[in-house]
C-alpha cells in the first residue's frame, strides 16, 4: 500500500502538493473546527431559500401596499365631492318647499330666497369655494380676472371698473375668473 502511496506522489508534477481523497479531507477539515464543503452548501443554501423567503414576502407587501394606494386613490376621485354634496342637500330641499307653498307673498319669497342663500353660502365656505369680487379700482389681474371690455375711465388704465360677474376659487385654484370691464389707458 505505501508503494502505491509513493507511486501516486511521484507522478505529480513538481510544486503540488499531495491530493488525498475526499473522504479523507472531511475527517482532517472535521477535526480542525472547519465545516466541510457539504455543510457549508447546506448552509448556504439554507441562507438562500431565507433571503428568497423575505424577499418575496417583501414584494407582495409592496404589492399590496401600491394596491390599498390605488384603492384609495380611486375612491378619493369618486367621492371627491361627497362633503360639497352633503352641504348641498339642504339647499335644494329649502328650494323644493318653497315651490310647494300654494300661497306665497314677496316677502315670504324673498325671506326664504335670503334664507337659502344663506345655506348656499354656508355650504361654499364649508368647502372651501370662495368668491373672487374685485373691487373699483383695484389692479387687473389675469389669474383672476377676465376683462371682456376696455371703457375710458378716470381710473388708472388696466384697473377693475365695475364687475360684471363674480369669480370662484376652490382653496387655490381658480374654478371661473370674475368677468369685469377695465379702465382704459389714457
Amino acid at each position: 500500500m505505501q508503494d502505491q502511496e509513493n507511486k501516486e506522489v511521484m507522478n505529480q508534477p513538481e510544486g503540488e502538493a499531495p491530493v488525498a481523497d475526499a473522504a479523507a479531507a472531511q475527517p482532517a477539515a472535521a477535526a480542525s473546527g472547519e465545516p466541510g464543503l457539504e455543510e457549508q452548501l447546506s448552509a448556504t443554501e439554507a441562507k438562500l431559500a431565507e433571503m428568497h423567503d423575505a424577499f418575496m414576502r417583501a414584494k407582495a407587501d409592496a404589492e399590496n401596499i401600491r394596491r390599498r394606494a390605488q384603492e384609495d386613490v380611486s375612491k378619493a376621485h369618486k367621492f371627491a365631492i361627497e362633503s360639497f354634496a352633503e352641504a348641498m342637500v339642504p339647499v335644494r330641499d329649502s328650494l323644493e318647499m318653497a315651490l310647494k307653498v300654494e300661497t306665497q307673498t314677496v316677502e315670504a319669497i324673498r325671506e326664504g330666497v335670503e334664507m337659502t342663500l344663506k345655506q348656499l353660502t354656508a355650504a361654499f365656505e364649508k368647502n372651501r369655494l370662495l368668491e373672487v369680487m374685485p373691487q373699483p379700482g383695484e389692479k387687473l389681474d389675469p389669474n383672476k380676472h377676465q376683462a371682456v371690455a376696455v371703457v375710458p375711465s378716470e381710473q388708472e388704465a388696466n384697473t377693475v371698473v365695475a364687475v360684471l360677474q363674480k369669480g370662484y376659487m376652490i382653496a387655490d385654484r381658480l374654478l371661473r375668473p370674475a368677468i369685469v370691464t377695465a379702465a382704459a389707458p389714457k
